[in-house]
């Protein structure tokens, strides 16, 4: 079962749907002070119902304004963060046959700039767990699509692709500080949000196996955490061939996914 071992101040977003709703279950019942967040109030209530270790705040991610807010919110409850955990996402699908920008800019602040918006809320309270002699972390919850690209994934792909690039980068700075960064790379994952999606997902596993996973990974400050395994690992494999071979392997993809679209 995975757990952290030390009890923990916590910013988790995301917190009342798959991954995250599991994760927030878990953190809680492990006694760790959570602040949680999502857009939805009601459920964020009924998540911390019974809990006064949880700390309810409401906020979309892609407001820097409320964001920055929630982070005050936090320093005044909790005096300072020993890990954030930025998980909120979503996912649209690209028709390359009717482009639409406003769709892949809808992906990218979400996944990308909203979770960029959290980590400059959350850094000067890590800091100031730092400054204690602790080792803060920062997570985000990025995709194992960032492993290799796929049909109709340009959107979600980059975004996720563009945020692992981003926290691998910032690792190396923030190490300087004593601040460690975890990259959680999910392969498909049975949520509300992959419940909708039309295609085969080879391997799903469950949002309890992926919150134990993801706590596993954190508690030994890895910066990558993927799973499940063998399915990341064989996207790690194709995402290192050469570029014509993983085209001709996406084409493949791409053709099989017309002739679901069209038996349908």
């Amino acid at each position: 079962m995975g757990s952290l071992k030390a009890t923990q101040r916590i910013w988790l977003t995301g917190a009342t749907s798959g991954i995250g709703l599991a994760l927030a279950e878990r953190l809680l019942d492990q006694g760790h002070r959570v602040a949680l967040s999502a857009r939805r109030h009601a459920e964020l209530s009924e998540l911390a119902d019974g809990h006064a270790n949880a700390l309810v705040l409401p906020v979309d991610m892609t407001d820097r304004g409320a964001v920055l807010g929630a982070a005050e919110d936090i320093e005044a409850a909790f005096g300072g963060l020993d890990m954030a955990i930025f998980n909120a996402g979503t996912c649209e699908y690209l028709d390359a046959r009717r482009f639409d920008t406003a769709l892949v800019e809808r992906v990218f602040t979400t996944n990308f700039t909203g979770t960029l918006y959290g980590i400059e809320a959350a850094l000067p309270l890590l800091r100031r767990s730092g400054a204690g002699g602790g080792r803060p972390l920062l997570a985000a919850t990025s995709s194992a699509a960032a492993y290799l690209p796929l049909p109709r994934a340009e959107a979600y792909g980059a975004s996720k692709a563009a945020l692992s690039h981003f926290l691998e980068s910032l690792r190396l700075d923030l190490d300087q500080e004593g601040i460690d960064v975890s990259i959680i790379h999910p392969g498909f994952v049975k949520t509300p949000l992959t419940d909708r999606n039309d295609f085969a997902m080879p391997m799903r596993v469950d949002t309890e196996t992926a919150a134990a996973a993801i706590l596993r990974g954190l508690d030994a400050r890895r910066l990558d955490i993927h799973f499940p395994r063998r399915f990341t690992w064989l996207l790690k494999l194709l995402g290192s061939l050469p570029p014509a071979l993983r085209f001709r392997l996406g084409r493949r993809l791409a053709r099989q996914e017309t002739a679901g679209e069209s038996d349908g």
